[in-house]
C-alpha cells in the first residue's frame, strides 16, 4: 500500500531514540522528509545519519529544542517551515522514560514530579500542536499522532496514569476542533516496547526481585496476546499509516500498539 507521504513534511519531537526514533526512520522509508527534535545535539546527530540511511531521498533536518520551552518550540517550527516549505505531519514522542522500580508510593510522591510529567508530555504535545495547527488549517490537511502508553488504562503509577491520560484527553480535544479543517489526530498507546531502554529497565527489574533476565522478559510477554514484547519498528509501522492520509478515518480515539492486551475487552 502507498501511504502517499512521500514528499510530505513530517515533525517528530522525542527523535533521538526509541520510538521517536523509530517512527522517524519509518516515515523516511516512506518518502517523508523529516525533522528529528530532540534536547541532545550530538545524540540527534546521531539519530539523523540513521534516519537518512532509511531514507536517502529524503530531507532529514536535525533541529535542538526542548518542547518545555513554548519559544523553542515555536521557532522549531518555523525553521522547519522556512527550510522544508511547510509541515503535514506531527508526531509527538518526547516523554520522560516511564518504567523502571521507582515507582513512589502516594505518601513519598511530590507535586513536582507529576508537575514534570504533565508538563513534558501532556504541555509539551499541546505546545507542538498548537505551533503546528495554523499551517495545518491554511493547507486544508494534516495529522497529528500523540505517543502516550497503556497506563492510560491501568493503575500502578500515579503520574504515569495522569500523563497518559491527559494526552489521550488532548487527543480527542484537538480532533473535535481540527478536524473540520482536514487535520485528525490520534493518539497510539505502546505497551512495553523495545528499545535502547529495555536493558536496564529489565535489569532493575532483576535486582529489586532476584529474578533472572529470562524470567522478567517471558513475565513481560505473558502479558500480551502475542507472548512477545514489541519492538519500536512494530510500533513505527503502525504510526506511519496514522500519520498518512489512507488513516483519515481514524481521528479523535485511541490505539493500541501493544502486541495485545490479554483479558481485556476495550468497547
Amino acid at each position: 500500500m502507498d501511504l502517499d507521504l512521500g514528499g510530505r513534511v513530517a515533525i517528530v519531537t522525542g527523535a533521538s531514540r526509541g520510538i521517536g526514533l523509530a517512527c522517524a526512520r519509518a516515515l523516511a522509508t516512506e518518502g517523508a522528509h523529516v525533522v528529528l527534535v530532540g534536547r541532545d545535539a550530538d545524540t540527534l546527530e546521531g539519530a539523523a545519519g540513521r534516519v537518512r540511511s532509511a531514507g536517502p531521498a529524503s530531507t532529514v533536518l536535525p533541529v535542538v529544542a526542548d518542547t518545555t520551552d513554548d519559544t523553542a518550540v515555536r521557532a522549531m517550527v518555523e525553521r522547519a517551515v522556512g527550510e522544508l516549505g511547510g509541515v503535514d505531519v506531527l508526531v509527538n514522542a518526547a516523554a520522560r522514560p516511564a518504567g523502571g522500580t521507582s515507582i513512589p508510593p502516594l505518601t513519598e510522591l511530590t507535586d513536582d514530579a507529576v508537575l514534570a510529567e504533565v508538563d513534558t508530555k501532556v504541555l509539551g504535545y499541546l505546545r507542538t500542536a498548537r505551533a503546528v495547527a495554523p499551517h495545518m488549517t491554511a493547507q486544508g490537511w494534516g495529522r497529528i499522532v500523540n505517543i502516550s502508553g497503556l497506563n492510560a488504562r491501568r493503575t500502578g503509577s500515579i503520574a504515569g496514569t495522569i500523563r497518559n491520560v491527559g494526552v489521550a484527553a488532548l487527543t480527542a480535544n484537538l480532533a473535535d476542533e481540527l478536524g473540520p479543517h482536514g487535520v485528525g489526530v490520534v493518539v497510539v498507546h505502546p505497551g512495553y516496547t523495545e528499545t535502547e531502554r529495555t536493558a536496564g529497565m529489565i535489569a532493575d527489574r532483576v535486582a529489586a526481585s532476584g529474578r533472572s533476565e529470562d524470567e522478567v522478559r517471558a513475565e513481560l510477554a505473558q502479558a500480551t496476546s502475542l507472548r512477545r514484547i514489541i519492538t519500536a519498528d512494530e510500533v513505527a509501522d503502525v504510526v506511519a499509516f496514522l500519520a498518512s492520509p489512507r488513516a483519515v478515518s481514524v481521528t479523535g480515539g485511541a490505539v493500541a500498539a501493544a502486541g495485545g492486551e490479554r483479558g481485556v475487552v476495550h468497547y
